[in-house]
């Protein structure tokens, strides 16, 4: 147990160190002078003592919607596979109930924007119901095709299987779910090329369109959600399609999986600096493709059994 709640501590704490880290990268890459790798605890503390002010036009909800932005999240962080061998988890969860949870998050993200009543909030949670229309059942097939080859469908007991015995004997199947699950990644964390985080610009701002009427400690509680958002989505591309490290020394396990969340965001950086952001009715043909490949692994397992 003192394995299971480290881990997820160790989580909540490097969330916004990993979005740091990828701004970072992308600064040095396009040499100009880095940021602080803490740069997203100056930011959230500056945040929590700012004045928060709520627009007259809005309601109740843009008082309570940070907190059942972020409370969704939190509690995903409770079923995702263990970073060590021996270590407590709930091994019954499958991917309805996490993608459900992280739709759940997305959900008051949108009602937030649209409680504001300007025209910003509404055309950034219209974006965002577009790309999560997408999004969503192509990663419950992804995470489903991961299960199938781990003979669980409980997500925790699938990384734990795969860590046991790797699927070397479906190694297509397992490289098409691998590609569909960072294409999400990307998207449902609103990275270049699907968003732009770092843009106010109206013709291409999901994210950002959402927030921009949240002030002081709502957004420190929207900053923070999205951080801890993207360590799941790391988390579980880690713990799915990089199943290796369990068996070590408890402490050293707990290591390489800090390690290899710093491996994630440092690709998507690389991406991020590599790639031009899309235009948004681009976006369906990239999603489109992580959906083409959760069904070629479904069908390459099962046809071919490859």
């Amino acid at each position: 147990m003192i394995f299971y709640i480290t881990t997820i501590i160790i989580m909540v704490l490097i969330a916004p160190i990993l979005l740091s880290f990828i701004k970072m990268v992308k600064m040095y890459l396009l040499f100009k002078r880095p940021i602080s790798i803490l740069q997203g605890y100056k930011d959230v503390s500056k945040l929590i003592t700012k004045e928060t002010i709520i627009s007259k036009e809005a309601s109740d909800i843009t008082r309570i919607a940070p907190f059942l932005v972020l409370s969704p999240l939190l509690l995903v962080l409770f079923f995702l596979p263990p970073a060590t061998s021996g270590a407590f988890y709930v091994s019954f969860v499958d991917a309805f109930t996490i993608t459900g949870l992280i739709t759940l998050s997305t959900f008051f993200l949108m009602l937030l924007g649209l409680d504001s009543a300007s025209s910003f909030g509404g055309l950034g949670s219209s974006r965002e119901a577009f790309i999560s229309a997408l999004v969503e059942p192509a990663m419950i097939l992804t995470i489903f095709s991961v299960s199938m080859m781990a003979n669980n469908l409980g997500v925790a007991q699938a990384g734990v299987n795969l860590a046991k015995e790797f699927p070397s004997n479906h190694m297509a199947s397992f490289l098409f779910a691998g590609i569909s699950f960072f294409i999400l990644l990307i998207a449902e964390n609103g990275r270049i090329p699907v968003d732009n985080p770092e843009t106010h610009l109206e013709l291409t701002m999901v994210h950002e369109a959402m927030i921009l009427d949240i002030t002081g400690f709502y957004l420190a509680l929207i900053e923070s959600a999205a951080s801890i958002k993207f360590v799941i989505f790391a988390s579980l591309f880690a713990s799915l399609f990089m199943p290796f490290g369990l068996d070590l020394n408890p402490w050293l396990s707990i290591l390489l999986f800090v390690a290899k969340l710093f491996f994630v965001a440092l690709l998507v950086a690389l991406i991020e600096v590599n790639t031009a952001k899309l235009r948004l009715f681009k976006v369906p043909n990239l999603l489109g493709i992580a959906i083409v490949f959760a069904f070629l692994s479904l069908i390459t397992f099962y046809v071919l059994g490859a």
